[in-house]
């Protein structure tokens, strides 16, 4: 597996996939990153995203798309991970859903930045070793 892997997660695979959205920064961002061979994900962001789908036309679609993407695995290193990151933040006074958690706790274990549109990450990345590279605040 490639050393400089981006784990793209949902928040941002919403945004990319969505129609009429094909020119934005964060597309192109994406874009190059899959040209390059560098775009990975984890089962939990493709369970929310085949877990989302319209229809069988899209969920085949999808799966057709995600097959073709590094797949970051989930230990129980990472389950560990995760449940720890939960209670330090709990701690900070933050909570976060399970599952930005254990994305985190992906990015964190594999060290590889987690591109998103998700507040959560950021928060989680002001308490923790997460390199995110939000889009949140842009309209990418």
């Amino acid at each position: 597996m490639k050393d400089d892997l981006y784990l793209v997660d949902t928040s941002v695979w919403v945004e990319v996939l969505a129609r009429g959205r094909g020119g934005s920064k964060l597309c192109r961002r994406v874009d190059d990153l899959l040209a390059a061979d560098l775009v990975a994900i984890t089962g939990m962001v493709r369970l929310e995203l085949l877990g989302g789908a319209r229809n069988e036309a899209e969920y085949r679609r999808l799966d057709r798309l995600l097959s073709a993407l590094h797949l970051l695995p989930v230990d129980e290193e990472c389950w560990d991970e995760a449940a720890h990151i939960g209670f330090e933040l709990r701690q900070a006074g933050i909570s976060a859903p399970f599952t930005d958690l254990l994305i985190a706790a992906v990015a964190i274990q594999n060290k590889t930045p987690l591109i998103h549109r998700d507040r959560h990450f950021d928060l989680i990345a002001t308490h923790l070793p997460l390199k995110a590279e939000s889009h949140l605040s842009k309209r990418s």
